[in-house]
């Protein structure tokens, strides 16, 4: 009787046999690409950086360190006066930007607990399942489609303290129908900041609803089985499980709140006075209107050491407290 013996299966060349007929983990296969892939992959992002973001800034560096007009063929170097200039009281830069910086900080105070609350709730509710819910998330999130030209010039005539078409409603319904909404405070700040949560409630009511998405079904039912509130529920479990996301929610409205130039531009024209006149304003105005680039850079870079600061404060703020 013959008897046939199983020849050893042999490895493919180049791949080193281990115990049990496996090939390493460190051989080479064709599915796997060059170390530099990553690289080339991130190569188009980091082009754009570099020429948009840190060309730019190191640029504008510079620039806040001359006297740097446009017109001008010599700009001269002087160093950190330009910011120095920006504490001191006498000099023609100081008043006008620190009444920017108050009417930027005044529009945060307001509009950032709208911008923040408002679109929660409206997550929260657009989150349940009711016929139709599709269709009312699309309307919300409409005004934020539109441009701040659009918007602007829009709520410019609805609001017009004459002919406005809100003024027109309001005295159908028997109420004060001469409402000053562009020319008086604090009925200018307001119209803003209603202006503003219009428009762009939707953006994080969409950013909500991701991360609503995300917090498992079965925490809500074992809140219910355990006799839960709403209230409870929302404290305990909504909020935490929303805490990266709302991170992400108040320091982005802040940094858009405190770089707010479009609806003052074009609905208050920065009055009643200069109360609406943000630092954005003055900045845009100083470096392009006056063509003093080197001070409007110099109140930009300020600006932007303020937000850093607010910014970390809120992440300081809203991390994960450990027990």
């Amino acid at each position: 009787m013959a008897v046939t013996t199983a020849q050893p299966t042999r490895p493919p060349s180049g791949a080193t046999p281990t115990p049990g007929g496996r090939r390493s983990r460190g051989a080479t296969s064709g599915i796997h690409g060059s170390r530099w892939t990553p690289y080339l992959f991130l190569s188009p992002f980091l082009l754009l950086f570099i020429t948009f973001v840190a060309v730019p800034g190191v640029l504008g560096i510079w620039i806040s360190l001359h006297d740097w007009d446009f017109l001008l063929p010599n700009k001269p170097f002087v160093g950190m006066q330009n910011y120095a200039d920006l504490l001191d009281s006498g000099s023609p830069q100081f008043q006008p930007f620190w009444n920017g910086m108050k009417a930027t900080a005044i529009f945060v105070v307001i509009s950032v607990p709208f911008l923040v609350v408002l679109p929660l709730l409206l997550a929260i509710l657009l989150n349940r399942k009711f016929p139709g819910r599709t269709f009312f998330r699309a309307v919300f999130f409409a005004p934020f489609v539109l441009g701040v030209a659009v918007v602007g010039l829009m709520w410019r005539y609805l609001l017009d303290p004459s002919f406005g078409m809100v003024n027109g409603l309001l005295g159908a319904l028997g109420l004060p129908s001469d409402t000053a909404w562009t020319t008086e405070q604090p009925w200018a700040w307001i119209s803003l900041a209603a202006v503003t949560v219009w428009w762009t409630i939707g953006f994080n009511a969409v950013i909500y609803l991701a991360g609503l998405a995300d917090i498992p079904a079965e925490h809500y039912e074992a809140a219910e089985i355990d006799g839960a509130t709403s209230w409870q529920k929302l404290r305990y479990i909504t909020i935490p499980g929303l805490r990266p996301v709302l991170i992400f929610v108040v320091v982005t409205t802040v940094l858009a709140s405190a770089n707010m130039f479009g609806q003052s531009y074009l609905i208050t024209k920065g009055g009643p006075g200069d109360s609406t006149r943000t630092a954005i304003m003055e900045i845009t105005d100083l470096g392009l209107s006056q063509y003093r680039m080197g001070q409007a850079s110099a109140m930009s870079y300020v600006l932007a050491v303020f937000l850093a600061l607010v910014s970390l404060v809120n992440f300081w703020a809203l991390r994960e407290k450990k027990s």
